[in-house]
């Protein structure tokens, strides 16, 4: 049995409450390879040989990656901008107009951490043209994650991280390999369509090439796919041909206020080898 391990970021869609689930759906195998790593929930709370984490969002991975390499150096310094001066809107707003004037990924991987949480409600999100814009969280003393951070950091050191598309991530699977996509969910109404984390959309075009891509590397290799979204009629749709459905509810995670978090019907798609 694993110990639980919170992500050391706040994420919208995390997976901690869900790890559990996804845990024992998921076969032993090799290694886990993550399409959608976002802030690490599963692999954090499963334990392969070896782990291939990307994400899309290049600040992510260029932070995942700097914890991997300077985790002593880099925990110490990003303590600084947890002090008390720093959790001002005057000092986020200049750090995050710092950030996007920086192409020092150090600098950005420290104030993405800084913004990540002093910044409103753990959101990440870019404009059009690139820039950082969640604005100023106004928390009375946001929580560092020291442990949280070492406790990545260690595990980090078995895992691969990636910057890449998704269908190309799937491409480095091997015989043996698992594969857990966590992808962009589809929207639950026409207003709740929030997918600009990493500036580029991940549309119902997207979504159903990725049902096709689980149907597809099943088909040619001995790797099995599991894939969580919304529970819609158009997500069991386009999941019809896994081998096995799922559907749980789940609080959701994302709202400031905790009485606004209603359970919604999330979906588990395991997809088995065909060979």
């Amino acid at each position: 049995m694993i110990n639980k391990q919170r992500a050391f970021l706040k994420w919208a869609g995390g997976k901690y409450t869900l790890s559990d689930v996804i845990r024992k759906m998921l076969p032993k195998g090799s290694c886990l390879i993550e399409p959608f790593a976002g802030a690490g929930s599963i692999f954090l709370n499963t334990d392969y040989s070896n782990y291939i984490l990307n994400d899309i969002n290049k600040d992510l991975i260029n932070l995942y990656k700097t914890l991997q390499v300077k985790p002593e150096q880099f925990i110490n310094d990003a303590a600084r901008l947890f002090m008390p001066e720093y959790n001002i809107s005057e000092e986020y707003y200049e750090i995050r107009k710092q950030f996007n004037a920086t192409d020092d990924p150090y600098q950005r991987s420290l104030m993405f951490l800084y913004m990540n949480r002093h910044g409103y409600n753990g959101l990440c999100r870019y404009n059009s043209k690139g820039g950082y814009n969640v604005p100023f969280g106004k928390y009375k003393r946001p929580y560092f994650p020291e442990n949280e951070l070492i406790n990545f950091a260690d595990k980090a050191q078995k895992a691969e991280f990636v910057c890449e598309n998704y269908r190309d991530t799937f491409a480095r699977a091997k015989d043996g390999d698992v594969i857990y996509c966590d992808p962009p969910y589809v929207p639950l109404s026409k207003t709740a369509s929030f997918t600009s984390y990493a500036g580029n959309g991940f549309g119902l075009d997207e979504q159903a090439d990725l049902a096709n891509a689980a149907e597809e590397i099943t088909a040619e290799k001995n790797v099995t796919v599991l894939i969580s979204n919304h529970d819609t009629i158009w997500t069991r749709k386009i999941y019809e041909h896994a081998s096995k459905i799922k559907s749980v509810k789940v609080a959701r995670t994302i709202s400031q206020k905790g009485t606004n978090r209603k359970k919604v019907g999330e979906l588990l798609a395991l997809y088995k080898p065909q060979t």
